[in-house]
C-alpha cells in the first residue's frame, strides 16, 4: 500500500503503480492545481524566452554598433581610471571620456581598437575636438610604434556584423568585469 501524497492516507493504485496521490476529492484537486500551476510556470517560461529571441532577431546592426561602442567605451574608461589624459596629461578623475584618435564615424576599422581610444578629459575631447596634435605625442608615447599599425588599420573599409557586435560586446563586459575585481 501507499500513501497520498497530501492527506497521507494509505491507498491502493488504481491504474499505475506511479500514482502518488488518492482518489479523495481534495487530493485530486490539490494534484490538479498542483498540476496546472506547472504548467503556468513553464507557459511563462517559454514566452519571456521567445520574447527575448524575437527581440534579438529584430535589433539592427546599427542599433548592436551603438551599444558595442557603449559597452567598449565604458572599459576604457574603466582601464584608463587615475591615468592622466592622453592629450594635456591633466589627471582623470570622474568625468572623461573614451577619445578616439582615429574617429569612430569615419574609421570603424579601428572603432574598437584598444591602441586607438584612451582616456581623454572632457575639455580635450568635446571641447578641442580631440585636441589630436598633443593626443598624437601623447599616444607614440603610449604606444610606440603600433601607431604605425593603426594608422594602416584605419583607411580601410569595415562592416561589423551582428554576430560579431555581439561578441565585440561580450568580450568588454567580461574585460569590465576583470578588471573590476
Amino acid at each position: 500500500m501507499k500513501r497520498c501524497k497530501y492527506c497521507k492516507n494509505p491507498f491502493k493504485p488504481r491504474f499505475s503503480t506511479l500514482e502518488r496521490v488518492c482518489w479523495g476529492e481534495m487530493c485530486k484537486l490539490q494534484e490538479a492545481m498542483e498540476i496546472v500551476a506547472k504548467n503556468k510556470h513553464n507557459d511563462a517560461k517559454k514566452s519571456k524566452e521567445r520574447l527575448k529571441t524575437m527581440k534579438s532577431n529584430l535589433e539592427t546592426v546599427q542599433s548592436l554598433t551603438k551599444k558595442a561602442q557603449i559597452t567598449f567605451n565604458t572599459f576604457i574608461r574603466v582601464r584608463d581610471a587615475g591615468k592622466p589624459c592622453i592629450s594635456c596629461g591633466k589627471i582623470l578623475r570622474d568625468k572623461y571620456d573614451a577619445g578616439h584618435y582615429f574617429s569612430s564615424g569615419g574609421h570603424k576599422a579601428v572603432a574598437f581598437d584598444e591602441d586607438n581610444v584612451h582616456g581623454q578629459c572632457v575639455y580635450c575631447n568635446r571641447h578641442l575636438h580631440g585636441n589630436l596634435l598633443n593626443y598624437q605625442i601623447g599616444i607614440v608615447e603610449r604606444i610606440g610604434e603600433r601607431i604605425f599599425l593603426i594608422q594602416e588599420k584605419a583607411h580601410q573599409t569595415r562592416k561589423f556584423t551582428k554576430e560579431e557586435l555581439i561578441e565585440i560586446m561580450k568580450i568588454y563586459k567580461q574585460k569590465i568585469k576583470d578588471i573590476s575585481k
